[in-house]
């Protein structure tokens, strides 16, 4: 006689679950996003949505994770497969610009959006997302660096005064894309920030 499993199975789609909770965090942030209203739109109880994630930080952390897989990785991709920091960057820009304004989910980077309104209670959360982005910025910084010795750029170049520019036009589209702006203003945005880029020696 086989044996019974013990336990009893989840009875709802996980992925589908993570999802719909990263996409209330994505709109509301971590702090605006209540227990309530993440277990109604993952279609859970509280008991649950903790058995399967654990707590609001542990599932906040796992959204970021997956927010970072399916939707964010399109800076690191740009940085790693252009030629130039330049070229690399313009790139970025431009998919800034069309990820961010992506119909059917919500405007702007979770990374950024989620970031604000935290109460002390809250700050380990708000750290960590400030590491991301952190991380971001050093990753411009080196792409930059690689060119100044390699020649590309003027040996004068302050790469993390302009890794620290590109930063602010990223985080500065994503907020005006959460405002109402179309992909046309933010690819003008874009190609007006390139105009600030270092000429080659």
């Amino acid at each position: 006689m086989a044996e019974r499993p013990r336990g009893r199975p989840r009875s709802f789609d996980r992925d589908a679950a993570l999802d719909r909770a990263m996409r209330t965090f994505w709109e509301r942030g971590y702090e605006g996003a209540s227990v309530a209203e993440l277990t109604r739109v993952m279609g859970i109880g509280a008991p649950s949505m903790y058995a399967a994630f654990g707590d609001k930080r542990a599932l906040f952390e796992e959204c970021v994770s997956a927010y970072g897989e399916r939707y964010g990785g399109f800076v690191a991709r740009a940085l790693a497969e252009e030629p130039t920091a330049r070229e690399a960057v313009a790139r970025a820009l431009r998919e800034a610009a069309a990820e961010y304004t992506a119909p059917g989910r919500p405007r702007g980077c979770m990374i950024i959006s989620a970031a604000v309104n935290y109460p002390d209670a809250a700050e380990d959360v708000a750290e960590r997302l400030r590491v991301r982005r952190a991380g971001s910025v050093r990753a411009f910084e080196n792409r930059i660096r690689e060119d100044v010795e390699a020649g590309r750029l003027p040996a004068g170049t302050d790469a993390r005064g302009l890794a620290r520019f590109v930063a602010t036009v990223v985080q500065g589209m994503s907020q005006q894309a959460r405002d109402g702006a179309d992909r046309e203003t933010l690819e003008t945005v874009a190609d007006l920030a390139l105009r600030a880029w270092p000429s080659a020696p």
